[in-house]
């Protein structure tokens, strides 16, 4: 195996029990680095500080990541226009602070005759939010239910 110091200099090739007994000497840990190179690469380093600067590093890479959520807003093919525009003040709150939105149409009975009463209303919801979102997932029957998917604009 590959021998690297704890400085990062090479050391060269050499048998394992060799590179053990080096980091021994300097009172620190033979680490395997690289287990897929050819021959594999191991440092000599204090494991505990290695695994502590791994967890920093993961905790820093957690910390800018973001999370976006799916947030569910429920119509009926009749949904009259007050509480349309309500709804969609909360689609457009939505998209605002990054979040999917995903509006359903729910059918019961005999309402299922008339999806096309549904797909109405998806789409005055597409033409409503224009510029504040996309549409990424477009209308689609789920059971009794017709669904659609709509992203922040600036995703």
């Amino acid at each position: 195996m590959r021998i690297l110091d704890h400085e990062g200099k090479q050391l060269g090739v050499m048998a394992a029990r060799d590179g053990i007994k080096l980091a021994e000497e300097t009172g620190l840990d033979l680490v395997e680095i690289s287990p897929n190179a050819v021959p594999p690469v191991c440092k000599i380093m204090d494991y505990g500080k290695y695994k502590y600067q791994l967890s920093k590093k993961a905790h820093e890479a957690k910390k800018k990541q973001t999370v976006i959520h799916l947030k569910e807003v429920k119509m009926r093919s009749g949904t009259e226009e007050h509480d349309f525009n309500f709804k969609m003040r909360h689609i457009e709150r939505f998209l605002a602070d990054g979040d999917k939105a995903k509006v359903t149409i729910v059918f019961r009975g005999r309402e299922l005759a008339h999806i096309d009463l549904g797909r109405e209303v998806l789409n005055r919801v597409a033409e409503a939010i224009k510029g504040k979102g996309v549409i990424e997932q477009h209308p689609k029957m789920e059971g009794k239910s017709l669904t659609m998917v709509i992203a922040p604009a600036g995703k």
